[in-house]
């Protein structure tokens, strides 16, 4: 197919087109798929400003039991989003742990060497392409992973196996270069303790929970402490620096800023809350912030089982806290035997 429009021009148009549409428009030629493949493009979607955040989602398919495929939201329109399998993608582990920076997402899967050692496979997924690239491993048997979006770290924490020995360490992973930064050990203060069971990146410092116990690492001071207003949470996800997280017991969302070191609940869902509380366990639910909104993901059954997506807005108003408003909510997949592992924004 040829075209008497420049090629710059042609760049300039696509990177104006909303990305779900790359798709089809990639099948249109040759030279179309290569120009929406090419780097170019999403430079100047960049300096356009017409990036958009994407959510991708990891399901576990219960019947194969280790099956974790890669999906992702489709957006056309708000009326019917939907989950589409990414096929060039390779399966991730159960237990994997994911890192969203920028327009990639970091993979940390573990596995056994031949001598029984424990390593850590890491690599990279290209968003704006789904390909994959394989970086340099670590003999850590990885428990969790954060990302400093600011920094382009990756913080890593897990275990050390020295022959019948363990240690608890932390090894950070500069996504700059690709290489990995010594290894620190963790303090004393959190050796009696069992691995952080949830873990978010605020305002540049490391909040873990372990236990009942909230340990806060600062990479500028590399200073830790504690935070004693954050007694118990769990599943959360971080919008401009506040943390969100789902509570089951109350059935309400609630929110804690380390400013003011403050609870809150988001005020507004109640209703919204209560009739997806009614068809669904809320057992597998997922969470995540992208854009300054939130996009919710969880199951509803009936005759079908089905996973269904919220996108929520977030207001702070001056003596009133903060409002949630679900801007829509859809189902986005009839889910038979699927569960929500992990969902992660990324921007392209």
């Amino acid at each position: 197919m040829s075209t008497p429009l420049p090629q710059d021009v042609i760049i300039d148009i696509l990177a104006r087109v909303p990305r779900c549409n790359y798709p089809r428009l990639s099948l249109v030629s040759k030279h179309f798929g290569s120009l929406i493949a090419s780097p170019k493009l999403y430079a100047i979607r960049s300096l356009l400003r017409c990036t958009e955040h994407c959510l991708y989602v990891v399901l576990h398919n219960r019947e194969t039991g280790g099956d974790h495929r890669w999906y992702i939201l489709r957006q056309k329109n708000k009326d019917n989003p939907r989950l589409v399998l990414i096929p060039s993608l390779p399966v991730a582990q159960l237990d994997a742990s994911y890192v969203a920076m920028g327009s990639k997402i970091y993979v940390f899967d573990k596995s056994k060497t031949k001598d029984d050692s424990v390593t850590t496979n890491v690599l990279s997924i290209h968003c704006r392409s789904h390909t994959v690239q394989h970086l340099p491993s670590i003999d850590v048997h990885v428990y969790t992973t954060l990302g400093d979006v600011i920094n382009g770290k990756i913080y890593v924490l897990g275990y050390q196996y020295r022959n019948t020995n363990s240690k608890k360490v932390m090894v950070v992973l500069n996504t700059e270069t690709q290489t990995w930064e010594p290894m620190m050990t963790m303090p004393e203060t959190m050796v009696y303790y069992t691995w952080p069971s949830s873990c978010v990146m605020m305002d540049g410092k490391m909040y873990l929970r372990c236990s009942n116990k909230t340990f806060v690492y600062d990479p500028k001071e590399n200073r830790w402490e504690t935070d004693e207003k954050l007694d118990f949470w769990m599943n959360p996800c971080v919008v401009a620096d506040v943390m969100y997280c789902y509570d089951s017991d109350g059935n309400v969302l609630i929110m804690y800023d380390p400013k003011q070191r403050r609870w809150g609940k988001v005020r507004g869902l109640e209703e919204f809350l209560a009739e997806t509380k009614s068809c669904s366990t809320f057992s597998w639910t997922g969470i995540v912030g992208y854009g300054g909104k939130l996009a919710l993901f969880f199951p509803k059954e009936g005759v079908t089982r089905e996973i269904w997506c919220a996108e929520i807005s977030l207001e702070r108003q001056e003596g009133e806290g903060t409002w949630g408003k679900v801007e829509w909510c859809h189902q986005v997949m009839v889910a038979r035997n699927f569960d929500v592992n992990k969902c992660v924004a990324v921007m392209v």
